[in-house]
């Protein structure tokens, strides 16, 4: 459950929604009801762009004569978390690469196990419906970080985009982005707003959910030590010694199983993922957007993405967003561009990086409405048709 308050508290009145009020509402379940009523109109609308690009790939799977449920509940990375959701972990390092299931965290599969065991249907439709429910949450999450900041309509806004980013198809797929970005954003929520024990607990959740944890425990433990340090409390200090407790607990528990201390790392070399500096990036950037005379879609399509958010992070700092969203994003980049390991899901990786859009969801909201829905309007068309063609039409995984 996300921390709740009156979301419009330090917000101006100028900002707020028509007919949203300004008092203070009492009671935690009505604060939630409140800050829920004046999430809805992001909420819906995140749900018509996820829609929206749902109905574009069941028909053109249709025209295919290729089924939709299999593509989004149980195909590629999907088959890792439910295998681990059934048997577990592997006790050994192994001597063939991309076969150690230790690489993928256990938030997920373990989320997924245990409402199996209390709902009816397959696992891997509950792996599906954990992570549409997920993404709902996570729209949410990315409103309230963005209604905080700018106002309600740059919040609104934040959360469309989200939903119409390049690769959001993997948003509901049976995949950890989801649940990642949920949690990424209540912990960057409950920092802003001075709630140090929520932002530590959940970036040590969402240290349990993917390798790129890291970003975030990083981000919540520097900022609450600087709050600290400013005389905020010892809740700002116990919030930034919670927030790596998840990622390193669990790299630590690798550690103990394989019997040896580098045994997270060794899974993760025969993964071939390798921290290089940047070496691989900068030549796949260079190949796909200079030599390559005929890149595929998708390689191109992750360069793209690469070289934007990468300008976009530039603006972030121009704009001098909060420091836990900018050493967030920095660290998230940092990690992203400088891996040594394949390159087509970079732009997947990049999903939960929101505060990223910031500057584009505050030029929207601040433009006139033409020009806002012929911007959204056109990200949601193209999202919905590189969805299909991310599912449909290139030969791996998303």
């Amino acid at each position: 459950m996300p921390p709740t308050a009156t979301p419009h508290a330090t917000v101006p009145a100028s900002r707020r929604a028509p007919g949203s009020g300004g008092g203070a509402v009492p009671g935690g379940g009505s604060r939630l009801l409140h800050a829920l009523h004046r999430a809805a109109p992001a909420l819906l609308g995140y749900l018509a762009v996820r829609l929206t690009g749902l109905l574009v790939l069941a028909r053109w799977a249709h025209l295919k004569g290729e089924s939709l449920w299999p593509t989004l509940a149980a195909s590629w990375d999907s088959h890792w978390y439910l295998g681990i959701a059934d048997h577990g972990y592997h006790h050994e390092l192994g001597p063939a690469p991309n076969t150690n299931n230790l690489a993928f965290f256990p938030l997920y599969p373990v989320l997924v196990r245990a409402v199996a065991a209390v709902t009816p249907g397959s696992r891997a439709s509950v792996a599906l419906a954990v992570a549409v429910v997920a993404s709902v949450a996570a729209a949410w999450g990315i409103f309230a970080v963005g209604e905080r900041l700018h106002g309600w309509r740059a919040g609104t806004v934040l959360a469309v985009l989200w939903g119409a980013m390049p690769v959001a198809v993997v948003q509901w797929m049976a995949y950890t982005e989801s649940l990642f970005t949920a949690l990424v954003a209540w912990s960057l929520y409950a920092a802003l707003t001075g709630r140090w024990l929520w932002a530590g607990w959940l970036a040590a959740l969402a240290g349990l959910t993917r390798p790129t944890g890291v970003a975030i425990a990083v981000a919540v433990t520097m900022a609450g030590l600087a709050a600290f340090v400013r005389g905020r409390g010892r809740r700002a200090l116990a919030g930034a010694l919670l927030a790596p407790l998840g990622w390193c607990g669990y790299v630590a528990w690798v550690a103990l199983r394989l019997g040896r201390w580098d045994g997270y790392f060794a899974v993760q070399r025969r993964w071939a993922n390798v921290w290089d500096g940047g070496k691989v990036t900068l030549e796949e950037l260079t190949q796909q957007l200079a030599y390559d005379a005929d890149p595929q879609l998708l390689m191109l399509l992750v360069s793209v993405v690469l070289v934007l958010a990468a300008g976009l992070f530039l603006l972030c700092l121009a704009d001098r967003q909060p420091m836990v969203l900018v050493v967030f994003t920095g660290v998230l980049l940092l990690i992203v561009l400088g891996s040594g390991g394949v390159y087509f899901p970079r732009a997947r990786f990049l999903l939960p990086a929101f505060p990223l859009l910031l500057p584009v969801a505050v030029a929207v909201a601040r433009a006139r409405r033409a020009a806002a829905l012929l911007v959204l309007g056109g990200a949601v068309l193209s999202s919905a048709w590189l969805g299909g063609h991310l599912l449909l039409v290139w030969q791996g995984p998303p």
